[in-house]
C-alpha cells in the first residue's frame, strides 16, 4: 500500500507534501477573432488559396500553428504560488502593460 503520489508546483517547481494544501488548475487558450480584415475586392476562393499557400510555405510546423490557435495545460500549484497565479490572471487589461 502506498500513499498519494508526490506533486510538483507548476509555477515554482517545488514539491508539494501530501499533507499540504494544493490547488488544481486547467487552462485553455483558444485563438479567436471577432472582425476579419477588409476583403480587398478578391474572391473568397482567391483569399483561401492565398492563405493555404502561405501556410504551406511557412516556417512553422503544423504543431506550432495549432498551438497558436489552441493550447491547454493543467496541473497543480502550491499555496504560495496560488495568489501569484490569481493576480496574474485577474489583472485588469490596462494594468497588464505592453505585450
Amino acid at each position: 500500500m502506498s500513499g498519494p503520489r508526490p506533486k510538483t508546483c507548476a509555477a515554482c517547481g517545488n514539491g508539494i507534501a501530501a499533507s499540504e494544501v494544493y490547488y488544481r488548475f486547467s487552462l485553455v487558450l483558444q485563438g479567436e477573432q471577432d472582425v476579419l480584415g477588409p476583403t480587398g475586392g478578391g474572391s473568397t476562393e482567391d483569399e483561401l488559396a492565398a492563405l493555404v499557400k502561405q501556410l504551406e510555405e511557412g516556417q512553422e510546423s503544423a504543431q506550432e500553428m495549432e498551438e497558436q490557435v489552441h493550447w491547454e495545460s493543467s496541473g497543480v500549484v502550491c499555496s504560495a504560488c496560488r495568489s501569484l497565479v490569481v493576480r496574474t490572471l485577474s489583472a485588469p487589461p490596462e494594468a497588464a502593460g505592453p505585450h
